[in-house]
């Protein structure tokens, strides 16, 4: 049986943009294959549950973890989170580890490194999520 690349999804590019070129193939930018599980991860992990209007349970809880205090609780629980999210909303892929990469942790930024395999294809990557506080102020860059 042959798997068609087609088969794991083509959808709008994220963040949405439009192609005008003056031909009859304008419109919305698309994503297909990897690239496009990749930024329906972007997507499911900064979507807090109740800002999608039709699918309010769709999303994962990752702001309310924010200024949360540091903890191997806490990390275990944000772990938790992720794959629930992933293994109710992105049936494409079987998430095989979680890793929490807190190097970064003073500066306000920790990496969330998820070791993916897709499903249909039996192909792994990984995927780094940002995770991190912005501060409310614009700093002049010099």
């Amino acid at each position: 049986m042959q798997v068609h690349k087609t088969f794991l999804g083509t959808g709008w590019a994220f963040p949405p943009a439009f192609i005008k070129n003056g031909q009859s193939d304008n419109g919305a930018a698309m994503v297909s294959e990897v690239a496009d599980i990749e930024q329906s991860l972007t997507i499911l992990l900064s979507t807090r549950p109740g800002e999608r209007l039709m699918r309010p349970d769709y999303g994962c809880a990752l702001d309310d973890m924010l200024f949360e205090p540091a903890s191997v609780s806490l990390n275990t629980y944000i772990k938790d989170l992720i794959r629930k999210a992933i293994l109710y909303y992105e049936p494409r892929v079987e998430l095989r580890s979680v890793t929490i990469n807190t190097e970064g942790e003073m500066e306000g930024q920790v990496l969330i490194e998820l070791d993916v395999v897709v499903r249909t294809t039996n192909n792994r990557f990984n995927y780094v999520y940002d995770y991190y506080k912005r501060e409310a102020t614009i700093r002049p860059t010099s």
